[in-house]
């Protein structure tokens, strides 16, 4: 994945504001389930990509970014976005956290292998620092899940419960 700068923060702004996004829907739709304490979380979780994303649109500023189009960006689907299992609203704090520690990991690899496949020196230097926030943020959600009760092998047994893919 060999990036100039300017692509680079295209897609990392790109990144962050999707994940954003999609915690944002994540949390409306418990919200509306009254899954109140997963909504707090994935509400906290907008809250970090938004600083993220917020601090990356700093460190462009100077710098003239493309506008990329969908069929543009170097994924089929954005690191952070995670895939359809956030939508179950039966989910709870413990699978909530997994759902994000899964779409944290996926960013931190994108973050890694930008450093470790771009031949331009301050890409290479941006996205392992990225990699070293999104460590972070892995850590911090592994910490938080150990602190909190994983459900019960009964309730994802459930057969009253549908299955999930």
């Amino acid at each position: 994945m060999d990036y100039t700068l300017p692509e680079f923060l295209a897609h990392a702004i790109a990144l962050e504001h999707e994940a954003a996004e999609r915690y944002l829907e994540l949390a409306d739709r418990m919200e509306a389930h009254r899954n109140d304490p997963v909504s707090a979380l994935f509400r906290d979780m907008v809250r970090y990509s938004r600083m993220h994303r917020d601090s990356i649109i700093e460190r462009a500023r100077g710098v003239t970014l493309p506008t990329l189009r969908p069929g543009q960006y170097r994924w089929l689907q954005a690191p952070e976005a995670g895939d359809e299992e956030g939508f179950d609203v039966m989910l709870d704090a413990y699978q909530a956290l997994t759902y994000a520690l899964k779409n944290e990991m996926r960013a931190l690899d994108y973050y890694c292998s930008v450093s470790e496949q771009t031949a331009d020196a301050e890409v290479r230097r941006m996205a392992a620092e990225f990699a070293a926030e999104e460590t972070e943020h892995v850590q911090a959600l592994e910490d938080w899940m150990a602190r909190t009760v994983p459900p019960a092998v009964f309730l994802r047994e459930d057969p009253e419960r549908p299955a999930r893919a």
